[in-house]
């Protein structure tokens, strides 16, 4: 078994929890809580989620894991 690794950030916005919520679905796991900060540049919240997932490949760092 491998396990990967993926941050999803995004702007604070509702598209934030669709993309945890996909991961969530696809059978991707929280890992630890999700963090805030303030992006000066863009004036806005910036949001990061951590997530895992085990699967049965070798991992490769050409991997696109989001479609994991």
């Amino acid at each position: 078994m491998t396990t990967l690794y993926r941050c999803i950030t995004e702007d604070d916005t509702s598209q934030f929890c669709h993309r945890v919520s996909e991961a969530l679905s696809k059978g991707w796991s929280l890992q630890g809580s999700p963090t805030m900060a303030h992006d000066p540049v863009k004036g806005v919240m910036r949001m990061a989620q951590a997530v895992t997932k085990q699967v049965t490949v070798d991992y490769h760092p050409d991997m696109k894991l989001g479609q994991q």
